[in-house]
């Protein structure tokens, strides 16, 4: 059963269209990658799917049509976004950031948020080492860790995220890669906008691959990852090399 339907989606920034009809599902326990070149349309996709840009076409969010919802109506539902700018407030500690992601949760009285911080610092220990930090003062892999860390106060039901590996360092790269699969394996569905093809191949269930605002193709992540039209594409030389081998296996 799909948890996200997204049919004939569009997106125009005065005349020009961003995006063009663009259909993708997620399913339950699924990890969904957009991927494509640079100015592809693949946040402008995210962003038109959670209402941030205007957009024409069907959103579908566990059976029930999305209308211009806020982000916060969306968080509350369990539609969590981890943005591309992060959108951390700067002047806060890293735990008060952490805490404000589960402020509707608070609101409405559930129980579980402590333990649910502690479940984030085991995911990231650097956010616990500094809980007392004040979240500017971070690395940018730090805050990309936080912004997570935050979305997932939320108890999300899916997680949207954009570009997360966007202007950090590879062993960040991996280490944020690394705690997405854990997320995978606990069942959290998870839409991926990502510019780092292979790693979001490796991860995905699913892909689909955007060139200017049009779906081009779409299928498994491991048949995507060794597709040659996406090696030469997205991949560059070191994926070519690595196709032929395992080919060659």
């Amino acid at each position: 059963m799909s948890i996200l339907e997204v049919n004939h989606l569009t997106v125009r920034y005065g005349a020009v269209e961003a995006v063009r009809n663009l259909s993708l599902h997620v399913d339950k326990g699924e990890a969904v990658t957009l991927i494509g070149p640079n100015g592809a349309g693949k946040s402008s996709s995210l962003k038109g799917i959670i209402g941030l840009v205007r957009s024409s076409g069907t959103v579908r969010y566990q059976g029930h049509t999305l209308a211009q919802q806020s982000p916060e109506a969306l968080a509350a539902m369990g539609m969590v976004l981890v943005p591309e700018k992060r959108e951390l407030f700067a002047s806060m500690e890293v735990e008060d950031n952490l805490l404000l992601g589960a402020f509707s949760r608070y609101q409405r009285g559930e129980k579980g948020i402590r333990e649910d911080l502690e479940r984030v610092y085991s995911l990231f220990p650097r956010l616990k080492e500094r809980r007392k930090q004040l979240a500017g003062t971070m690395s940018g892999g730090e805050q990309q860790m936080l912004a997570i860390g935050r979305a997932l106060m939320a108890r999300p039901k899916l997680l949207l995220l954009d570009e997360p590996s966007l202007g950090l360092a590879p062993l960040i790269v991996q280490e944020i890669f690394r705690i997405l699969g854990e997320l995978k394996k606990e069942g959290v569905p998870i839409l991926l906008v990502e510019q780092n093809a292979r790693m979001a191949l490796k991860l995905a269930d699913r892909g689909y691959v955007l060139e200017a605002g049009e779906l081009v193709m779409e299928g498994r992540g491991q048949d995507l990852l060794h597709d040659q039209r996406v090696v030469e594409s997205y991949l560059g030389i070191r994926a070519t090399e690595e196709a032929t081998s395992n080919a060659e296996r």
